[in-house]
């Protein structure tokens, strides 16, 4: 009788406990969906205009949830939605990069002049057309920095342009399938004696040091391997292919007419004064190593999450490099290809033609958002900075919204 008692108390118990962690988690939920509906609302409000839809995953000691607001325009996105996650591709980069030196592969900090570790081939390509400015001056980790003094082909028209236009938009819109290569953007720089500075003087976000980051991935693989190897067979072997240590869908397209994304995929948005635009395809080929992956919110958040905890392929020294390692010249909170998003954490953000997104780790709470906004205003500078800060205003108010 007494053990028959004892087990109605302790059943009693575990409902009632299980009952109070329902509840909880519905006013998590409830709180979030309310946040984001919120940030939603007072966007569209901001801008006087429709946003077709604002998504948050979140993954916590306090649970999973994920939030979706939808706009009148827009389409249903849920976690597995694929999207173009863009420049978060530059933490991807420097995981492998870090994943290489690991592995005795290279060394972070060898002036990409070097011969690759064990071989008598350069990190990089000699001749005339690689002979760009203080390229016998930087190292590999300058590069991660940003520290590297490499003009940004991609985003800057300051010192050279053709019709107005960066060189990467001016050749998609004259050749939309032009194959682009690291060889290509080094021309460039070499011929136009392009440069920031010398390294370390200077600090300036570059696509285009990333892009060369790809390629010596591609080229110390080619030698470890014994193969012809690209970028992108480095990131499907080693970090998120099937045969790596947490296996995701994600993609790295790398060919100028690999342009369609995966079913099912949320289109991306622009607004310009005079138009808008709808945008999905698009020549990845032009942002290699810097801004060419494709997944879902769901699989950044397991690679963010797996990375920032030393349980992927880099082991707490380099997870702690990664965050901390800043050049002399940065002002900002950027270590190695990994930037620090002040009460959210650790990870990057993305802008690419209609998509914006943040992939952070917090691992003070263990918390792991992903942000998705499928729109761009360009109307004007101001509009276009709103979109972005909504993504650092969503990570916050998402953190508040389950009590951290």
């Amino acid at each position: 009788m007494q053990k028959l008692k004892f087990i109605t108390l302790s059943l009693a118990l575990l409902f009632s406990l299980s009952c109070k962690n329902n509840n909880e988690a519905d006013d998590y939920q409830n709180n979030l969906d309310n946040s984001v509906k919120n940030i939603h609302t007072n966007l569209q409000k901001e801008l006087n205009t429709d946003i077709p839809s604002l998504s948050v995953y979140v993954v916590s000691p306090k649970g999973t949830f994920f939030s979706s607001v939808m706009g009148s325009n827009g389409s249903a996105v849920n976690k597995k939605t694929y999207f173009r996650f863009a420049s978060n591709t530059k933490n991807f980069t420097s995981t492998a990069i870090l994943k290489m030196m690991q592995d005795g592969w290279l060394n972070l900090d060898d002036k990409i002049i070097a011969n690759i570790p064990g071989t008598a081939v350069p990190y990089l390509p000699t001749g005339a057309d690689w002979e760009f400015k203080y390229k016998n001056d930087i190292t590999i980790r300058q590069l991660l920095q940003h520290n590297a003094g490499i003009y940004d082909l991609t985003n800057d028209t300051s010192q050279y342009s053709v019709g107005g236009k960066t060189y990467a938009d001016n050749k998609l819109e004259t050749s939309p399938n032009f194959q682009f290569s690291a060889a290509d953007y080094v021309k460039v720089l070499a011929s136009n004696n392009l440069s920031y500075g010398p390294p370390n003087t200077v600090y300036h976000y570059s696509n285009t040091g990333f892009t060369i980051l790809s390629e010596i991935i591609a080229r110390v693989y080619t030698q470890k391997s014994g193969t012809a190897k690209t970028y992108g067979n480095y990131m499907y072997d080693k970090i998120v292919g099937p045969s790596s240590k947490v296996p995701l869908d994600i993609k790295f397209p790398e060919l100028g007419t690999d342009q369609q994304l995966p079913v099912s995929y949320v289109t991306g948005f622009i607004k310009y004064s005079d138009h808008s635009e709808i945008t999905d395809k698009k020549n990845a080929s032009a942002h290699i190593g810097e801004g060419n992956g494709v997944g879902s919110m769901e699989m950044l958040s397991q690679y963010i999450r797996s990375v920032m905890k030393g349980e992927n392929v880099l082991n707490s020294a380099s997870v702690q490099q990664m965050k901390t390692s800043k050049g002399p010249a940065t002002t900002g909170n950027y270590g190695l290809g990994c930037s620090y998003f002040p009460g959210i954490g650790y990870g990057h953000n993305g802008a690419t033609e209609g998509y914006l997104s943040l992939m952070t780790y917090d691992p003070d709470n263990d918390v792991s958002i992903i942000i998705l906004l499928p729109f761009w205003d360009l109307r004007s500078d101001a509009n276009f900075e709103k979109c972005i800060m909504t993504l650092n205003t969503t990570g916050l108010e998402t953190k508040k919204a389950l009590g951290y």
